[in-house]
């Protein structure tokens, strides 16, 4: 097997060939000035796949998500997000350092909330409590096992929160897995929400950067805010080529992703005392459980990191496999084997 299989995470891919060449070559231009042409293309090609008026290109998907909050709120709101969202739990609490709101948790099986699930945690303007300002869904879900949020789902609680004026921010971090395993185009995901973020260095390949999208004055604002927070890039042509090809070309083979952690998750159920739930391997994310061996996570993690296959500690006593471009079908049947001599021992 070899030397290492890495499986931590799907941003540990390498750019493409081709990503490097064109990087090599890109035309280039002060991004702050709105000068460089290849950030400008990804820009405004990014807008038009997501079927909005404008896009913004961010170093990070946290600065991303931090800017798409920021513009949809405004200080001494409550935001409603599941409770194992990315936005609360592994963004360093800027909602609140930056945005100057609360989080406020909601708990949905699968991490699939709906309206049922919000509608309770709903509150006016009043003398006692911080007001609802907007809603934060994640798809897919990050820790929930990159679970996929239906259409309808997604739709109703737009309609309901628009209804109410409430807007809707989407961290689709993964968001083309997301339109993968649900057959549709991302535009079509994204059309109700009022900003969307997305990656382009998780399973897309791209080295660098992240993308978020909505109205042309939501950007035009989001522009100023990703300035202060350190955002203004200067010749991020040189970035931007990559992710014009991540955009384009990567998207395509993510289904074999998808079947890639489908074998590794029906691969660890015949492992004795390891679990998994079926109904979230969904996309390009196993987690599963190692409590009936007596193990945690981080016990796990290290054991594996010792055979040769890496792979990050998620809980008490879960691990999470990500499966992505850089590792092919064989090696994730190598990961399998490996694992399974891991728990032996």
């Amino acid at each position: 097997m070899p030397q290492r299989i890495d499986l931590r995470s799907d941003t540990v891919t390498k750019p493409t060939r081709a990503m490097l060449e064109a990087m090599a070559t890109a035309e280039l231009g002060d991004d702050v000035y709105q000068e460089d042409p290849t950030v400008n293309r990804l820009e405004a090609r990014a807008a038009e796949v997501f079927g909005k008026e404008a896009a913004l290109f961010v170093p990070t998907g946290t600065m991303g998500n931090t800017i798409g909050l920021k513009v949809n709120s405004t200080h001494g709101q409550e935001i409603l997000c599941e409770t194992r969202s990315h936005v609360f739990n592994y963004e360093l609490a800027m909602m609140a350092w930056f945005c100057g709101c609360l989080a406020r948790p909601v708990t949905a099986a699968g991490g699939i909330l709906t309206w049922d699930h919000l509608k309770p945690h709903l509150k006016p303007l009043s003398p006692h409590a911080a007001p609802t300002g907007m809603i934060a869904l994640e798809n897919t879900h990050n820790m929930a096992g990159g679970t996929v949020t239906p259409l309808e789902v997604m739709d109703d609680i737009c309609a309901r929160a628009h209804a109410l004026g409430l807007p809707v921010h989407l961290d689709g971090a993964r968001v083309f897995h997301a339109a993968t395993y649900l057959d549709v185009e991302v535009a079509r995901l994204a059309r109700e929400v009022d900003t969307v973020m997305f990656c382009l260095s998780k399973g897309l390949c791209a080295p660098v950067g992240s993308l978020l999208a909505g109205t042309r004055q939501a950007m035009d604002q989001a522009r100023l805010y990703r300035k202060r927070l350190g955002g203004g890039m200067r010749q991020a042509g040189v970035l931007a080529a990559a992710g014009l090809i991540a955009l384009e070309e990567m998207p395509k083979r993510l289904g074999e992703d998808h079947a890639n952690a489908r074998l590794l998750a029906e691969g660890l159920l015949r492992i004795d005392g390891v679990s998994v739930d079926m109904a979230t391997v969904q996309t390009n994310i196993v987690i599963f459980d190692v409590a009936a061996r007596g193990l945690s996570g981080a016990e796990c993690s290290q054991r594996l990191a010792r055979a040769g296959v890496m792979a990050n500690a998620v809980g008490a006593s879960t691990v999470r496999l990500v499966t992505h471009h850089d590792v092919s079908q064989a090696e994730c049947a190598a990961a399998l084997g490996a694992i399974e001599e891991a728990l032996r021992g």
